[in-house]
């Protein structure tokens, strides 16, 4: 045999060898929308298909490549049948993503990282293009019905589990959420006291009232504690994500008490003067039982004009005569400051019915009798 080698054999001591498995650098000679061509030393060019660059199915290859460009990849297949070496992008970074992710596990390192999309059970975050699924359970300290809001929002987390192999990296932000909230409570409950007036923003709305968001507290605000006047539903005055002033009611442990009603603004402080006994008053009906109806006569101060207060005839209900809403003029009759209770005439204001006339015929016909019975005795 020849000593001499073959045109192959100085060809292939030329370059390198390669390995699958093996991450290999080189230069982008090609690029089009869907491939990537790269020179990697070795006796064939290196191909980067779209799927093997990226999840985005859409992605133009183009538009994140230039000729000239240095590049790393995983070698998938030394030859792919036509000479060519086919080379993942994609599941190299997704290597170094998962080396990443288990060393952040290890250490309980915060990781901040984009949501990049939204799942039925929970958000899929992006870490140097590894996946991270954070269950709905573990997003918030409180039950988050809509996820969408975080969509492309940067939030922070930790590894709770980490097994790529079975993909099964769990991260967890609840954990962090109650950390901070808890150094929020901490600082708010050493800084505020019962007679303060804060600002929060309206956290839930309910039907007995709304929860108020103090700065990681919250703080409850009952829909007798809305207004001065009557409310029908909380829904009616405030709505999610209102910023509303409030007073500190009242603090008992952890729970925070809290009222819109504020005592400059009271209506009844200076109520004395314009409701005095004697007063000719003008309100609506706001509502109506059978004894009688409550006309407000300003918001915060109800007055009750009874059943029998209404007008001289008589009256079964005051509904078979008032319709809520209406507006009725009345003299104030009685003030009890105290109380705080106002009572109200219409009968007052109407003049009295004049008393029927003496019925002298039938008097009359009542003495005919008594005198024929009389002329009869005599004879």
């Amino acid at each position: 045999m020849s000593e001499e080698m073959t045109f192959e054999q100085m060809l292939n001591e030329t370059f390198k060898t390669i390995h699958t498995g093996e991450v290999v650098e080189g230069t982008v000679i090609s690029v089009k929308p869907d491939e990537i061509v790269l020179n990697i030393g070795y006796k064939a060019d290196g191909i980067i298909t779209q799927n093997e660059y990226s999840n985005d199915s859409g992605l133009d290859l183009t538009t994140v490549v230039n000729v000239g460009d240095k590049m790393e990849a995983k070698v998938l297949k030394v030859n792919d049948g036509d000479g060519q070496v086919v080379l993942t992008y994609k599941r190299l970074a997704q290597d170094k993503g998962n080396k990443r992710l288990e060393e952040a596990f290890n250490n309980k390192e915060i990781l901040k990282a984009k949501v990049v999309k939204v799942l039925d059970g929970g958000l899929s975050v992006s870490v140097e293009d590894s996946k991270v699924f954070i269950p709905a359970s573990l997003v918030s300290d409180t039950f988050e019905r809509d996820l969408n809001k975080y969509l492309d929002q940067e939030i922070e987390f930790i590894i709770t589990e980490f097994n790529p192999r079975r993909r099964r990296i769990i991260g967890d932000r609840k954990v962090l959420v109650k950390e901070k909230n808890e150094a929020l409570r901490k600082e708010l409950f050493e800084k505020i006291s019962v007679g303060d007036t804060v600002e929060g923003v309206v956290k839930n709305i309910t039907d007995f009232g709304a929860f108020v968001d103090l700065g990681g507290v919250d703080g409850l605000l009952h829909i007798s504690e809305m207004s001065w006047g009557h409310v029908d539903s909380p829904r009616k005055i405030l709505k999610v994500g209102d910023t509303v002033s409030v007073l500190i009611k009242d603090i008992n442990g952890s729970k925070i008490a809290l009222s819109m009603k504020f005592p400059d603004k009271n209506p009844w402080k200076d109520a004395g003067e314009k409701y005095s006994v004697g007063s000719e008053v003008t309100g609506k009906v706001a509502r109506m039982t059978d004894f009688g109806a409550f006309i407000e006569l300003e918001p915060g101060i109800d007055a009750l004009l009874h059943v029998s207060q209404i007008s001289h005839e008589h009256i079964a209900k005051p509904s078979d005569v008032l319709k809520s809403g209406e507006s009725v003029t009345a003299k104030v009759v009685d003030f009890d400051e105290n109380e705080r209770k106002i009572s109200l005439s219409i009968k007052a204001l109407l003049p009295a019915p004049e008393k029927a006339p003496a019925e002298a015929p039938a008097q009359a016909e009542a003495a005919e009798p008594a005198e024929e019975a009389a002329e009869s005795a005599e004879e």
